[in-house]
């Protein structure tokens, strides 16, 4: 009996090692179904697809027809509109002009450069710690590539966001020539807010402050012109 269960139990390894083995070289054999047809012609130029059914090909835009899908699309021009119509209020009030070189400090994309230069500012930076060519250079707000006095007006809408807002406000004074201006925007804020930051402005005095609305928020404009001499 024992000699018959022993004979049984073999028949069945046997049988089950040959399945096994015949499962095996059938998955070896069989030739992967993908997206991609079997007769498509190999290119190696071409970028390796990030999944099988990643195989359409990646057209690379050159960086002008990049610029100009970006400029002509509509949340993009609606944000230029907007800071047009924020430093026409300061053109009005004669802290703009058309010869006034100005620094854009986190400029993003470059909304406000675009916006500055269309109002027909012939020397307008944009900086970024991500470029964003033409409009934007890239640039440490911490330790800005420029001369002491080499601006008449540096903005920031991003101050509050910087990793150290004393050294970028530091920064920026240093940059613009005595007499010159500090244009910060913040979320809309009271008067002990705006306090708090034009005193990380050491050298320079509050002009005006006033809650102004800009890429459809309230916010609050604070300018302040740097004292002539420290």
């Amino acid at each position: 009996m024992e000699k018959q269960i022993q004979k049984f139990q073999n028949e069945v390894s046997f049988v089950s090692i040959t399945i096994a083995t015949l499962i095996i070289t059938f998955l070896f054999l069989q030739t992967p179904k993908t997206c991609i047809p079997p007769s498509a012609l190999q290119k190696p130029h071409l970028r390796f697809p990030n999944s099988t059914c990643d195989s359409t090909p990646r057209h690379y835009l050159p960086l002008s027809k990049k610029n100009a899908r970006l400029w002509s699309s509509k949340s993009w021009m609606t944000q230029v509109s907007s800071f047009t119509q924020f430093f026409t209020q300061m053109y009005q009030n004669g802290l703009l002009k058309n010869h006034s070189k100005v620094l854009c400090v986190s400029a993003g994309a470059g909304h406000e450069v675009m916006a500055l230069s269309k109002m027909g500012l012939k020397n307008v930076i944009g900086v970024e710690v991500i470029e964003s060519l033409p409009l934007v250079s890239r640039a440490n707000p911490h330790n800005l590539p420029f001369f002491d006095g080499a601006f008449d007006v540096a903005f920031t809408g991003h101050l509050m966001a910087a990793l150290y807002p004393l050294r970028n406000a530091e920064e920026m004074e240093r940059t613009v020539r005595n007499g010159g201006v500090c244009v910060v925007v913040v979320d809309e804020c009271g008067e002990e807010e705006v306090k708090e930051i034009v005193r990380l402005f050491r050298r320079s005095w509050l002009l005006s402050s006033s809650d102004v609305i800009l890429n459809g928020r309230r916010v609050t404009r604070i300018i302040m012109r740097k004292k002539a001499s420290d």
